[in-house]
């Protein structure tokens, strides 16, 4: 049964007091840090999620605990790279980077770098990011966001006794749509589509198309409390009954043979 379409409200708090995460950094921990800490309302008391509560880990500090962090001296860029840059007025080193992170580029014109990762994911400069980094420095995106959400997952369920969810998210721009949301990289413990394929609506139709991006919404939600600017990394989104699921960020992307637009 999916979990989400029985609940009827959900509380979204974001977690303060977590510290900068350099590499090496146990992310786990931390978390368990900041739930004690009298910021969000405890005072060394043992921590106490809901079960089945969901935490939204922001990519940035995964990727920071991770080690993938860039320092753009040790970067050479190729002609391609400088050549573009030098035409919009960019980095020639983050878009060197940008390049080998791409799997495919998907567009490269008017200043703007669309591309294929690794991981299957579509976005702006293939998730290379400067934000929030020390200068001269870029993040890259975890290796396997799924897998990064798993261990944190376990960290957490093992420290709490309950059964809990992990959802790894990034800001994504949309096709069609001004502005940026956040959605899931990594997941971990939910199902992350609701399929209502099959399902009878209101009037009696049998619905075919329609499957909720249930960890994109989760990841969207979290980051109203999270912010760019606010320090708050992590948010636990609770009011979801316990009922661990399998799947992955990997069942969100579309194949290329059902892309319209590839």
């Amino acid at each position: 049964m999916d979990r989400t379409i029985r609940s009827h409200s959900l509380r979204i708090r974001g977690l303060r007091g977590i510290p900068e995460i350099k590499p090496g950094d146990d992310l786990a921990r931390e978390i368990v840090r900041a739930l004690t800490g009298e910021e969000n309302g405890g005072a060394g008391s043992p921590p106490k999620p809901e079960a089945g509560a969901v935490f939204v880990v922001a990519q940035k500090v995964v990727s920071k605990a991770e080690g993938r962090i860039v320092e753009l001296a040790t970067v050479e860029p190729r002609a391609e790279a400088r050549e573009w840059a030098a035409r919009y007025g960019k980095d020639p080193r983050v878009v060197e980077v940008v390049l080998r992170e791409a799997k495919r580029v998907v567009r490269m014109e008017r200043g703007i770098l669309i591309a294929e990762t690794r991981h299957g994911f579509v976005c702006a400069n293939a998730g290379v990011d400067a934000s929030n980094v020390p200068r001269d420095c870029v993040t890259l995106l975890p290796m396997n966001p799924d897998e990064s959400a798993c261990r944190l997952r376990a960290a957490l369920e093992r420290d709490f006794a309950v059964p809990v969810a992990a959802i790894i998210s990034d800001t994504f721009g949309r096709p069609w749509r001004m502005g940026q949301t956040d959605v899931a990289l990594g997941v971990s413990g939910l199902r992350p589509l609701i399929d209502y394929r099959g399902r009878v609506d209101s009037s009696g139709r049998p619905m075919q198309a329609t499957m909720i991006a249930v960890a994109d919404e989760l990841a969207a939600a979290a980051e109203l409390v999270m912010g760019k600017t606010l320090g708050i990394p992590v948010a636990v989104v609770e009011g979801l009954p316990p009922a661990p699921a399998k799947g992955s960020a990997s069942d969100l992307i579309r194949s290329r043979e059902e892309d319209l637009f590839p």
